[in-house]
């Protein structure tokens, strides 16, 4: 107490300057209508543009909110793009939800990620207790992003199409032929298409998508664009460069894709390799 009375004894004069400009702006604003009206419209100037502040950070704060939601509305659209048919037969038509469903999409955000390496990782913030397992295909809003290596609880680690660990099939969405995506371009928005014999015409503009022959993405999955086609002397196959639909820089949320029906048909194809 005795450090207070000190230092406002101290700052008496500084007070007593404030007190007394506080006084004289008050007589003046009461005194004069003019200045009045003038000060109540720059105090609500002022309370305005406050206001306005706080909304947009209001506003900024919601944003992670509205991206969860619009990323969990996506995954439930997804999944009914990708069922099966109703069952048709001469005497009736089948609609079996529980049967028709062939994948399920995960939501799971992207927490930590590297795009400059030769092998590039995503972490996500969900894992095997959100039903993440290892070798799910994952995707964000305009294209794939990898393939789930490891799995913890409550993190995944993704290994992205930025590196060549992987080989992903796919194919020309214009003529169907099919190769493979690969990363050798060191640049996180490029990729190559590989595999394309000479003889399909492929043109810049060309939409490239994933196959759905691996159990790991769902067909029709865009993955890019053809940017440029080049002839190598001496060899069957153009050079295809893509430019990558999703931007890897930034994913923020992904549906971590489960194949239903992976097992049943992984069970049926190996009894074709028996002797």
């Amino acid at each position: 107490m005795r450090d207070l009375f000190r230092f406002l004894f101290r700052q008496r004069n500084n007070l007593l300057f404030l007190l007394l400009m506080g006084l004289a702006f008050s007589l003046l604003v009461n005194g004069n209508m003019h200045q009045r009206a003038q000060t109540i419209s720059s105090s609500n100037a002022v309370v305005g543009q406050i206001y306005s502040w706080r909304h947009e950070v209001t506003e900024y704060a919601d944003l992670r909110e509205v991206n969860r939601q619009l990323a969990a509305a996506l995954a439930a659209e997804r999944g009914l793009r990708y069922t099966h048919a109703p069952t048709r037969d001469s005497a009736r038509t089948v609609n079996d939800s529980a049967q028709a469903l062939h994948f399920r999409f995960i939501t799971a955000q992207a927490i930590n990620g590297t795009f400059q390496k030769e092998r590039n990782y995503i972490t996500l913030g969900s894992g095997s207790l959100a039903g993440i397992r290892p070798d799910m295909g994952v995707i964000g809003a305009n294209g794939i992003v990898g393939i789930v290596r490891d799995v913890s609880p409550r993190f995944a680690l993704v290994t992205s199409i930025l590196g060549n660990e992987y080989r992903i099939s796919v194919q020309l969405k214009r003529t169907g032929h099919f190769g493979l995506l690969s990363w050798d371009t060191h640049d996180p928005t490029t990729a190559s298409l590989t595999d394309i014999a000479n003889h399909v015409q492929v043109h810049p503009g060309d939409t490239v998508v994933t196959r759905g022959n691996d159990g790991i993405f769902p067909p029709g999955i865009m993955v890019g664009t053809v940017t440029a086609v080049n002839e190598n002397p001496g060899s069957n196959f153009h050079d295809i460069k893509l430019r990558l639909s999703e931007d890897l820089t930034r994913t923020e949320y992904v549906h971590v894709v489960t194949d239903l029906l992976k097992t049943e048909r992984d069970s049926l194809e190996a009894k074709a390799q028996l002797p």
